[in-house]
């Protein structure tokens, strides 16, 4: 149930010198150079790590008539290469600093991001400077990229969700540039050329349409050195004016569409103010109190009219959309859901929004600000969506604009925008058809991997790369245990007035739950929605709301709360995880909702292809392969789920972080005094899967009339658990592979040499009693053999000859700038130190990792994959239509 919320939240988002003085406020430092850069530095030192953003005020909107993807195509194309900048180049530094980086176009405005060690700065605003100044835009260049480009609008495509969410927003906004996405289509890119993506680069990006932000541990004064030394000699262009918009009434129309997902979804689509609209913030709180966990649509899912339910918002500049979601079982009520939705939006119009609420969602909307502080590349993003896409001159502008808002603008606001007609649509979840075994994709070209050229640095970035190092992870955490087991980290951190808490519950339904209670975790997770003893969920849920705390409670839990009401939200915590409610009532209606999602489930392609996939790689039998069905959530009596929970909830397995702005000395307090009673009976359970052999090769197809596009997933047992020495050998060695962009081997042959991709991932996932291999990528049908072919022949060459001495540098250098880069946001570091904790390693683990990993050979990693790894021996696994030769 905690994916349905989940995906209703957020179904709508499948989406120089000086010129003027400078401005300090806190610890921000502004200015503007005579070239019309604008430059924002924040200083934030909460790791070692910065992070860059170079945005562009053009987009998606900005194109010409006929190439909707022509900006999107742009942002490919700067990783292209520059003068004095080959594409290699840009990929091996990329890689070097970490491999943190991307691109997002957005309608109104493009945004270049790196993430970075701080002592790569420089690197990572050279790169910025260069391809502002210009780009190569090289015809066989765009030729290679477009099909990488064309590939990720198949994968799009391929989402029935993102074409319904498209067409609605082509009713909402015809005649205007937000009726087309920033996506592009296959037929414009087939139009489009190199020459005509240089003159949209010079016409738009330029330092005068240009905002860069800098957030981490930096010094202000040296950056804003450095940055004037870097962009202030590029000059400024006479800009274009943005197109205009010119909305006309909405008029009612429904879309109705089958799905690929277990479940369906009814949606009503309003317009809604924009990010630059002077009742921009009366528009974000009033969604936030539509979409309230004790508002009448989250209520749906609650009692039992639908799976769950929601309001989410995408706000654009100029405007935005408002989704009212139900989300409904296959087989389902769709007309009573629509109904409910009706009504609940039209009480909103007529009646008005509860006042409580509007305090709550302003509460929350207001603290949701600081807790974006927690996290480096987070912190960045607020400024630039200010600066950028607001128009503001810093978050804290939009924090006094949501304090002003009161019920009546809000209740003013619903009127408005309820009173207007909806845009519909229907996602009927369809079933696609049963997994068929193949002999073999047939047809697969003989493709030779790329030659490992090496790549020379450009000499202003040789002495950053000269010399890896062992970094020093700047987490220490206190660490200890209860009297009744439980586990307890502490990580102060006072970049912000927050705490996060993040704990786990080590359980394993496949090894605990009793033949024919499969489903029984999930009925219970879903049971903690409705709040501890004592209390009922809206009560419960207003607490929460009194001091802008989120929660979650189950055997994952999680609290973000302002650290002044740190004890408060530990006890709600507590009283949830330790003293839920379980009302029988309740469950009862999330039995039915869960054995109705897993009747569509059993039916999707997704899970068809998932489970035939495990079939293939494990022995008959194994616990692994148990999955509940209908029958087996139907036929759980309540008088179990009251077991299983008193069985597998125990303090001994259980590990709870805390970080943020406390003292070890508080946290211990707080904790002790709300989970220090809880007792465990009995000795600890066995949880741990037993150990497994080797698969054999195996190929299927799973049908998705959905898609357009394929899913591959080749997979494979290997005989490496989490604690063997060996996995640093293969973890490097999977850096080689997929790690760094373009400058892997997997990228640069699947996606930058043939076209044949727009992704392609590899990795490895080890636990303490076995381990999988596995390469991930989608592409069209008729490139599958193709793609799979280059798979196996490059993991033959890790076996056949060790890699090169610049890949395995760089593979070490990704390795070790990653250990800083994971401890830049409390989540990460939350989520760094409860995985050791429930893996029994040490919380030291990733600075032995580094050691491990500064210490190999090329020798030591070419060994490990002759000796794990089998490429004749994958279980390929293809979702969508069936491949051609």
């Amino acid at each position: 149930m905690k994916q349905l919320a989940t995906l209703a939240g957020t179904i709508a988002l499948a989406l120089g010198t000086m010129g003027s003085a400078q401005a300090h406020d806190q610890d921000v430092t502004r200015a503007t150079l005579k070239n019309g850069l604008r430059v924002v530095i924040v200083e934030d030192k909460l790791a070692p790590v910065v992070t860059t953003q170079v945005n562009y005020r053009a987009g998606g909107n900005d194109v010409p008539a006929g190439f909707p993807g022509t900006a999107h195509a742009v942002e490919h194309m700067m990783f292209r290469g520059s003068p004095g900048l080959s594409k290699d180049q840009i990929s091996a530094l990329a890689a070097n600093m970490g491999g943190n980086f991307n691109a997002e176009t957005r309608e109104d405005s493009t945004r270049y991001y790196f993430t970075v060690p701080k002592q790569d700065l420089d690197v990572a605003l050279r790169i910025h400077a260069i391809r502002m100044r210009s780009v190569n835009m090289k015809a066989k260049e765009w030729e290679d990229e477009r099909g990488a480009i064309e590939q990720e609008v198949s994968r799009d495509m391929s989402s029935p969700v993102f074409k319904a969410l498209t067409q609605l927003r082509q009713n909402l906004y015809k005649g205007t540039p937000y009726e087309h996405t920033p996506l592009g289509t296959r037929d414009s890119f087939d139009k489009t050329t190199a020459k005509a993506l240089k003159h949209y680069h010079d016409t738009w990006y330029t330092p005068n349409n240009a905002v860069l932000v800098i957030a981490g541990d930096v010094n202000p004064q040296k950056t804003l050195k450095e940055v004037k030394s870097l962009f202030a000699s590029i000059p400024s262009k006479a800009v274009p004016k943005q197109p205009a918009f010119h909305f006309q009434p909405v008029k009612a129309q429904h879309v109705a569409m089958d799905t690929d997902t277990p479940y369906g979804f009814e949606v009503r689509a309003y317009r809604m103010p924009g990010l630059r609209d002077a009742d921009y913030a009366t528009a974000l709180v009033m969604s936030e109190a539509m979409g309230s966990k004790r508002g009448a649509l989250v209520g749906m899912g609650m009692d039992g009219t639908a799976l769950a339910g929601a309001f989410s918002t995408q706000f654009l500049p100029h405007a935005g959309i408002g989704y009212a979601i139900g989300i409904f079982p296959k087989g389902g009520n769709v007309s009573a859901i629509d109904k409910r939705m009706q009504s609940i939006v039209a009480n909103a119009a007529s009646k008005g929004i509860n006042p409580a609420l509007v305090a709550a969602a302003k509460r929350k909307a207001i603290a949701d600000l600081e807790y974006a502080k927690n996290s480096v590349a987070g912190l960045a993003n607020a400024w630039s969506d200010a600066l950028v896409q607001q128009q503001l001159s810093s978050p804290a502008e939009i924090r006094d604009a949501i304090a002003k808002v009161t019920p009546a603008e809000v209740n003013a606001m619903a009127a408005k925008i309820f009173s207007q007609p909806a845009v519909t649509a229907t996602l009927t979840p369809a079933s696609s058809g049963k997994a068929v075994a193949s002999k073999g994709f047939g047809g697969a070209e003989s493709f030779a991997s790329s030659p490992n050229s090496a790549v020379t640095l450009p000499k202003w970035a040789q002495a950053s790369f000269a010399k890896l190092s062992v970094p020093q992870s700047t987490i220490k955490p206190a660490d200890f245990h209860l009297a009744n087991g439980l586990r307890v980290i502490v990580q102060p951190e006072s970049v912000s007035n927050t705490v996060y808490i993040s704990g786990s519950i080590n359980t394993n339904e496949d090894m605990q739950a009793k033949p024919g209670q499969e489903g029984i975790s999930n009925v219970l997770d879903g049971l903690f929605r409705f709040g501890p003893e004592g209390t009922n969920r809206l009560q419960f849920q207003a607490a929460l709301d009194s001091i802008a705390a989120h929660e979650s409670a189950g055997s994952d839990f999680s609290l973000a709360t302002p650290a002044k009401h740190f004890d408060e939200g530990m006890k709600l915590l507590a009283a949830n995880e330790l003293h839920p409610a379980l009302p029988e009532r309740a469950f009862k209606i999330v039995q039915r909702q869960t054995a109705g999602m897993m009747a569509g489930l059993m039916q999707s392609p997704s899970f068809i292809n998932s489970l035939h996939l495990k079939t293939a790689l494990l022995p008959k039998g194994d616990p692994a392969l148990r999955h509940a069905t209908p029958q087996t959530v139907m036929g759980l009596k309540y008088s179990d789920i009251k077991q299983y929970y008193a069985n597998t909830f125990r303090p001994d397995m259980t590990t709870i972080v805390v970080v943020g702005n406390v003292t070890p000395e508080k946290a211990k307090a707080v904790v002790s005094k709300y989970f220090g009673h809880w007792q465990a009976k009995g000795p600890k359970p066995n949880i741990d899967y037993p150990a497994v052999p080797n698969n054999k090769a195996a190929q299927f197809n799973t049908p998705n009339r959905s898609a357009v596009q394929d899913s591959v997933d080749m997979a494979q047992m290997v005989q490496v658990t989490d604690h063997d020495p060996a996995r640093y050998a293969l973890y490097l060695g999977n850096k080689v592979l997929g790690g760094g962009f373009y400058a892997s081997r997997l990228y640069r042959d699947l996606r930058e040499k043939y076209g044949l991709v727009y992704t392609v991932g590899s990795g490895f996932n080890l636990s303490k009693t076995r381990g999988g291999y596995s390469v991930r990528f989608g592409c069209d049908p008729d490139k599958v053999a193709q793609a799979s072919d280059l798979v196996v022949s490059n993991l033959k060459r890790m076996q056949k000859e060790p890699v090169t001495p610049v890949e395995l540098k760089q593979a070490k250098g990704i390795m070790l700038r990653q250990i800083p880069l994971g401890e830049s946001s409390f989540g990460a570091i939350a989520r760094q130190l409860l995985g050791l904790s429930q893996e029994g390693k040490p919380l030291n683990a990733m600075h032995q990792a580094a050691e491990a990993y500064y210490r190999l050979s090329a020798k030591d990693v070419q060994q490990a994959y002759a000796k794990y790894i089998r490429p004749d021996d994958f279980v390929t696994a293809v979702k969508g239509p069936a491949p051609k030769a």
